[in-house]
């Protein structure tokens, strides 16, 4: 049971989350021509008045972005504006995930872009872990993570996720936490909704962006936190997926998942000593709490 914020923007304006409500008609429910964006939103725990928002210009910027590929343009700006001031009028006093969507509200049946009306809305619910931090046990899907010709890759399009949901009930039905996709040319990709990084011989390895993966934000982070604050050296390159069994190390990323430890891949159990692992959570964890000094610039702080 979800336990949804009180509020949603919906038509241009604020209203009870119930109220919000979409014809059964609506093009995107169709098609699959729309976009999302996820974003956390972690309260302060000692006074309860105010909200960080981990890299909100990045989570707005990408938004935008998904929606130019919709042919819609909507200003990275005012997403910003509008989710401030949608957590301004939850006032949560737990942690949050905030799902702002963009889509085509047309109620046409032609599947097409062009000539449609588009909209913008926003939600939000209470959520903790997404993924256990302690570790997960992931599978190598039989579902194909689909090529940027097939489907771009680059937006966080809601019509691509119907690979991620085949992918992870197969995972699940398995008896594993989550999947891991192949992309078309037989090389790691992603996982359902998040990317993956390895360690291997002191250096950092995730998919480059030409393996059909979304950009991600918390990559984009990790990538930068553990060259500057641990040293270490990153590839992006293509992984195949014999190259995770004798990692030294292996986990996702993700807004919803933060950091998450991989201990088993397929029958093959890795090791459970994740020193770069958890350094990068407990570094990322204070990011996400407003502590880092550094890093202050990814956080958006909002008082109620």
């Amino acid at each position: 049971m979800h336990n949804f914020l009180p509020k949603a923007y919906f038509e241009g304006k604020f209203i009870d989350f119930k109220e919000a409500n979409l014809s059964i008609a609506t093009h995107a429910l169709h098609y699959g021509t729309a976009a999302f964006g996820g974003v956390r939103g972690v309260v302060n725990k000692e006074t309860k008045d105010r909200v960080y928002i981990f890299r909100l210009d990045k989570h707005a910027k990408r938004l935008s972005n998904s929606a130019k590929i919709l042919n819609y343009e909507l200003d990275q700006q005012l997403i910003k504006k509008t989710i401030i001031e949608f957590v301004k009028h939850n006032k949560s006093e737990n942690d949050f995930y905030i799902r702002p969507l963009v889509y085509i509200s047309s109620l046409g049946i032609a599947p097409r872009l062009h000539n449609t009306e588009k909209d913008f809305l926003i939600y939000g619910l209470e959520l903790g872990n997404y993924l256990s931090p302690d570790g997960v046990k992931v599978c190598i899907s039989s579902w194909q993570r689909p090529s940027d010709n097939f489907s771009p890759s680059r937006g966080k399009l809601t019509g691509n996720y119907i690979n991620s949901s085949l992918a992870k009930t197969e995972a699940i039905n398995r008896g594993f936490d989550e999947a891991l996709m192949l992309n078309s040319n037989g090389y790691i990709s992603e996982a359902t909704g998040m990317n993956i990084f390895m360690l291997k011989d002191n250096k950092l390895i995730t998919p480059g962006l030409e393996q059909d993966i979304l950009e991600g934000i918390t990559r984009e982070s990790i990538i930068q936190i553990a060259t500057e604050e641990l040293g270490i050296e990153v590839v992006e390159r293509p992984i195949a997926k014999s190259e995770l069994i004798i990692a030294d190390e292996v986990f996702l990323s993700g807004t919803a998942a933060k950091v998450a430890p991989v201990y088993q891949v397929e029958n093959y159990n890795l090791s459970k000593h994740k020193p770069i692992a958890t350094k990068l959570q407990s570094i990322l964890g204070e990011i996400f709490e407003g502590k880092s000094k550094k890093y202050k610039d990814w956080i958006t702080e909002i008082m109620y």
